[in-house]
């Protein structure tokens, strides 16, 4: 396989640390350590010194673009101002071939990417030296591109804060199947029971490890990766073993949460090519065996503190209340946007710790949404933020519009009649679910409710109609496919 040519030079040393950063392993990014600054800081003046000590020959401006993937433009810097110009003033693109399926026409599709400074990084993959960094999206008129999909979470999550005070931050749980030729594989596991499974019983964990140190070397917020349950063994047909991983991340405001989960799929498939493997993020990738959910942890922080599900003395906080009842009266739609496959309905068909049907619960696994156990220390002292974990999307899942949808669906919840009877109603701890808690079966179930309760989404100017008008037409297209 190909390697990069290039080795990253060391950090330039300076006697003292002015901000503490230091030269040492942490921060885990690499460019903080090189710069000594945090992202935060980061200016012109230290990309440019960053560009001349690595001898840096390309820039990629990355971006997601409307299929919910990694996009990039590459350029080559003629010297300082040249620089200058692609940095501050970013470079026109062509909006209908990037967004025409959010609602981008060809008579009126230019655009401009606008780089973020402070999310720059080194291409691990680069075979020559190649700093990256992400860019948003801006219109003819000079303001955020509404069909953006890093526009859409953004004015979502603003919104959030304004009319609630809530600032909702978020972190998914990446899963993925790795295939390898079974006349490759020396030790086998065992089918679905690949949970926290360690080589030579998995293949995949030198690339997961790999994995997480490159994300935490671009800057990735990341809390930990291990085998999960998903294990399919090679038939004569197919003499491909899959076996099942997971990254979970680390909570980040919406807007960099879902640019964390696009980077991370990224990551992957440049490792598995890479490595000679298949990955794939299918929701299932052979009928009757565990699918590859995209869970998303929620965490309503309001004036710095992270609120999970319950208060100290055990009853539902405030916002917790209003994340469970928009998600609970708004699931079936927020399924355009994390249920977009059609093995999606596979996965939940088959069970398998997918839900079933829209309820909540303490720990339940088979709940759409859960309240999961809060790690503490020996003393008390609560060592990760609680979290509400949304257990609907899938790997299929375009993670800055589903994110965004769950912020509009916190914001509808205000308006809820009666909530306290409504979360009653759908407790997963109920002896039976109500009628009209089934999940959509169906792209034309998903299109109904959509067509239904799109105002919920369009409202405060979030997801602009025409946006909305064609995700409607591509559910109504792939309900006549199939």
């Amino acid at each position: 396989m190909s390697q990069p040519d290039h080795q990253i030079k060391p950090a330039r040393q300076t006697p003292a640390s002015t901000n503490g950063i230091g030269q040492g392993i942490f921060p885990a990014c690499n460019l903080e350590r090189m710069l000594d600054k945090s992202a935060a800081e980061w200016r012109f003046e230290d990309i440019c010194r960053l560009v001349q000590d690595q001898e840096i020959r390309f820039l990629a401006l990355m971006h997601v673009g409307g299929d919910g993937h990694i996009k990039t433009l590459d350029f080559t810097p003629r010297n300082p101002e040249h620089l200058r110009d692609i940095l501050e003033g970013g470079e026109r693109a062509d909006g209908s071939s990037l967004f025409g399926t959010l609602g981008i026409k060809p008579g009126a599709s230019d655009v401009v990417l606008r780089p973020r400074i402070e999310t720059a990084f080194l291409d691990p993959f680069a075979l020559r030296p190649t700093l990256a960094i992400m860019c948003s999206h801006v219109g003819q008129n000079g303001e955020p591109l509404p069909e953006s999909p890093d526009t859409v979470v953004r004015h979502a999550y603003q919104r959030l804060l304004v009319e609630t005070g809530i600032e909702l931050w978020a972190l998914g749980e990446i899963e993925y199947f790795l295939g390898k030729q079974c006349a490759e594989v020396e030790a086998y596991g065992a089918e679905e029971k690949g949970y926290h499974a360690t080589a030579p019983f998995v293949f995949g964990e030198g690339m997961r490890r790999s994995a997480l140190a490159i994300l935490a070397e671009m800057g990735m917020p990341v809390k930990y990766g291990h085998s999960e349950v998903g294990y399919v063994e090679a038939t004569a047909a197919e003499p491909v073993i899959w076996e099942q991983h997971e990254i979970e991340l680390s909570l980040a405001p919406l807007a960099q949460a879902a640019e964390a989960v696009a980077l991370t799929q990224w990551v992957l498939l440049n490792l598995a090519q890479r490595n000679g493997m298949r990955c794939s993020f299918n929701p299932v990738v052979r009928q009757g065996h565990a699918g590859s959910g995209l869970h998303f942890h929620f965490s309503p922080t309001v004036h710095g503190k992270h609120l999970g599900g319950r208060d100290d003395q055990g009853s539902l906080t405030g916002p917790a209340k209003l994340l469970i009842a928009g998600l609970v009266q708004l699931a079936a739609p927020l399924m355009a946007f994390g249920n977009r496959d059609l093995n999606s309905f596979v996965r939940l068909a088959q069970g398998k710790e997918a839900p079933t049907a829209v309820s909540w619960g303490e720990y339940n696994r088979h709940a759409l949404i859960r309240l999961p156990i809060v790690p503490r220390a020996k003393d008390g002292r609560i060592t990760a933020p609680p979290t509400i974990e949304f257990r609907l999307p899938d790997g299929s899942a375009f993670p800055h519009l589903l994110l965004a949808g769950v912020a509009q669906a916190i914001v509808y919840a205000r308006e809820t009649e009666k909530i306290d009877a409504l979360l009653e109603r759908t407790n997963a701890a109920q002896s039976r679910e109500p009628a009209d808690c089934r999940l959509p079966r169906s792209f034309g179930e998903v299109a109904d409710v959509m067509l239904k309760h799109r105002a919920e989404f369009e409202a405060g100017g979030v997801f602009p109609p025409r946006l909305i008008d064609s995700v409607i037409d591509v559910l109504r297209k792939h309900a006549g496919n199939v």
